[in-house]
Formats: structure tokens, C-alpha cells, sequence
């Protein structure tokens, strides 16, 4: 079966703790990462938590952009989720920079209809 989407799994560390704790640069980074992609943005929202974190979403045609900090830990949590023809790398490069990340880790998983095994 062909997949009928993408979905990237992605942990950023060594990020800036300054840059992971400000809700208006995340919401940027976040929105600019979508543009980046080729994806159509819909809506966004984000929350900023006390006494630091940032939790958000961008909402796209082809699906979702969703993020999660830890900027006492240096780490971001980045979900990207595709059922469309959209560049995830560069939107992910975008994000790298935005917030100086060290390292970066995916996992990617194609969606779909699981198939069932038999025992």
C-alpha cells in the first residue's frame, strides 16, 4: 500500500535555552519552518508555560506542525506530519538554526492503513 502520509519525529539538543523559552520566537520559528516547507499554514496557536516551556501547534492543509521545550534541558520535541507534497527538511533546517540546536534526531514513519498480521 502506497503511504498516504509522512510523519517526522524530531528531538533537538543543545538548543539555546534563551531561544526555547521565548514564546514569540517559537511562534515564529515555528511559522517560518511551515513556509519554509512549501506547506499551506491554516492557523497556529502556542502556549507558553511558567516557569519556562512552550507548547504549540501549526495547523497546515497537509496536515500538522507541532513543537514541545524543554529549555532547561537544552531540548525541543518537533512532530511534522505530511499528507502533502511539503519539504519537511528545509522546514526542519529552519528550526535547527532558530534554535542553535547541536544535534538532531529523526524518526520517520510513513502513515496509513495498518495491516494486520496474523498470529
Amino acid at each position: 500500500m502506497t503511504a498516504l502520509g509522512h510523519h517526522l519525529l524530531v528531538e533537538f539538543t543543545g538548543c539555546d535555552a534563551a531561544a526555547l523559552a521565548d514564546l514569540d520566537r517559537v511562534t515564529t520559528a515555528m511559522l517560518q519552518a511551515a513556509g519554509a516547507s512549501g506547506a499551506t499554514v491554516v492557523t497556529h496557536s502556542f502556549h507558553h508555560f511558567s516557569p519556562h516551556g512552550v507548547s504549540g501547534a501549526v495547523i497546515i492543509a497537509e496536515s500538522h506542525l507541532a513543537i514541545h521545550t524543554w529549555p532547561e534541558h537544552g531540548f525541543a520535541a518537533v512532530d511534522f506530519f505530511s499528507c502533502g507534497p511539503v519539504d519537511m527538511g528545509r522546514g526542519l533546517a529552519v528550526l535547527q538554526a532558530a534554535f542553535g540546536a547541536r544535534e538532531e534526531t529523526r524518526l520517520e514513519l510513513e502513515r496509513g492503513p495498518l495491516r494486520k498480521i496474523s498470529p
